[in-house]
């Protein structure tokens, strides 16, 4: 009689429980992160956002590519900064929150949090890229000692994402890149081996303001000054000017071209204009990130 009444007692627990998950997820808390049910109910939860960066960035062209591909025509992409995702990202996932965000690899967010790639079937994002080193004309013949070093420059996602990890925890970007060449010696000897340091020469260098561009850049500033006897100055551009600066000869040089997609516009207009020197990084990776908690997998799941 004891033993009927516990297992009464349990069923009525769990029906109970079950009632209270079903009402969370029909008000948005607790199970919201979830995104169970249907891709509307998902689109609702994020009000059918998507967190983007500066609107001339590559990824943001692709973006509105795949609203269009996808059919997503009730979604918006959300035009800001950098900076201004990755705040958002951190509030929600501090809150157990779904977002849909414009991601990129390297990035110090994928080390920080667990957060996936929705999948591209249609590949509008395309295969994975790569980060070019690319320079103005004539800097060969003006500069050896530098083009011969940016040539030679190249690294790996997990090295440049200590630096970028450095950053990101509270250190100046000069002295994460700094403290990053004097730990890894044997690597700068190897780019900058049998090179001529010059006296004071002046050398530009252009970026634009993502996390990975700005380890770069710091990388490259260091290494060009302080082993290697130049006085330079890095530049903080959008994409259009720092190709255009490049092109014109403005600017000598700049390690943050993305190809073959996300700056795929600039170099069909630049490419007789400029050196591409290579990949300074291969396997880079662009698309839609989402926390994993997420149960989102794909884009067309985005689909009403």
């Amino acid at each position: 009689m004891k033993k009927q009444k516990k297992w009464t007692i349990l069923a009525s627990l769990g029906l109970a429980g079950a009632l209270m998950l079903s009402a969370c997820g029909q008000n948005g808390s607790g199970g919201s992160a979830s995104g169970e049910g249907s891709a509307d109910s998902f689109g609702k939860q994020v009000n059918y956002e998507i967190i983007g960066i500066d609107p001339g960035a590559g990824i943001m062209k692709a973006t509105n590519k795949a609203i269009e591909e996808y059919g997503l025509s009730d979604w918006k992409l959300i035009e800001g900064s950098g900076a201004a995702m990755t705040a958002t990202l951190a509030k929600d996932i501090k809150a157990k929150k779904p977002i849909v965000i414009t991601g990129w690899t390297p990035h110090w967010m994928f080390s920080k949090y667990d957060l996936k790639y929705l999948d591209d079937p249609k590949k509008v994002y395309g295969e994975a890229e790569e980060i070019h080193t690319i320079a103005r004309k004539g800097l060969e013949q003006d500069e050896p000692t530098a083009y011969a070093f940016l040539d030679r420059f190249e690294w790996s996602s997990d090295e440049m994402g200590e630096i970028m990890t450095a950053i990101q925890d509270g250190k100046k970007p000069e002295e994460a890149a700094k403290a990053w060449a004097d730990s890894h010696a044997d690597r700068v000897n190897e780019w900058i081996k049998d090179l001529k340091p010059v006296n004071g020469n002046p050398l530009k260098l252009s970026y634009v303001a993502w996390d990975s561009e700005i380890a770069s850049t710091n990388l490259l500033q260091y290494i060009l000054q302080e082993k290697l006897g130049y006085k330079v100055t890095a530049l903080q551009v959008e994409a259009g000017p720092m190709w255009t600066g490049v092109a014109n000869g403005d600017v000598d040089a700049s390690a943050a071209a993305w190809l073959p997609l996300t700056h795929a516009d600039y170099l069909a207009k630049f490419k007789d204009q400029i050196d591409d020197l290579g990949a300074n990084m291969t396997g880079v990776k662009t698309g839609l990130v989402v926390p994993s908690y997420v149960d989102v997998k794909s884009i067309e799941d985005l689909k009403k």
